[in-house]
């Protein structure tokens, strides 16, 4: 059996085996209503990942300056500086920075308990907040419509829990 292209038939020669124009604007037209279809639930899953990861980076933050004022028996602060570009995280312990988290942009982190406290947290040597307060902070995503909210807690003994609740 020889395949070239010299024993096919002068008809099946001349004729192109490509795609006709209406094959490519079918398959573009399915393309087109499966992206429209998946891309909502692409951008949730974007912002609901810039949630988790904020607040991932919130609590951690919290749990080293807890750590880091036990190991260098000094009060450690954590401050939170909103208006920043990019938001940051500062641990500072007197007057020096040990360390300085970037929070994405289109985060936001409120106070729910303690409004007075979202700036800025003492951690003292024997692992306790320095105003002793309850402080408890909700992370949205301003970038989406997304109502997925994540919670940071902080209680009175430095303990720091990470939820999925609240509401932005």
């Amino acid at each position: 059996m020889n395949a070239c292209a010299n024993n096919l038939s002068l008809k099946r020669q001349n004729t192109s085996s490509g795609f006709t124009l209406i094959e490519l604007m079918v398959t573009i037209a399915v393309l087109a209503i499966i992206v429209s279809i998946a891309a909502p639930n692409i951008s949730t899953q974007l912002a609901n990942q810039r949630v988790k990861s904020t607040a991932a980076t919130f609590a951690n933050a919290l749990k080293e300056a807890k750590v880091e004022s036990v190991i260098r028996r000094q009060n450690v602060e954590v401050i939170y500086n909103a208006n920043a570009t990019p938001k940051t995280l500062t641990l500072r312990a007197n007057s020096n920075n040990i360390a300085i988290y970037n929070i994405n942009s289109k985060s936001s982190v409120t106070p729910t308990i303690n409004p007075s406290s979202v700036t800025s947290i003492v951690f003292r040597p024997d692992k306790t907040i320095a105003n002793g307060a309850t402080v408890l902070y909700t992370v949205c995503d301003s970038g989406s419509n997304s109502e997925t909210a994540r919670q940071v807690s902080l209680s009175r003994i430095g303990n720091v829990d990470t939820k999925n609740a609240g509401r932005c």
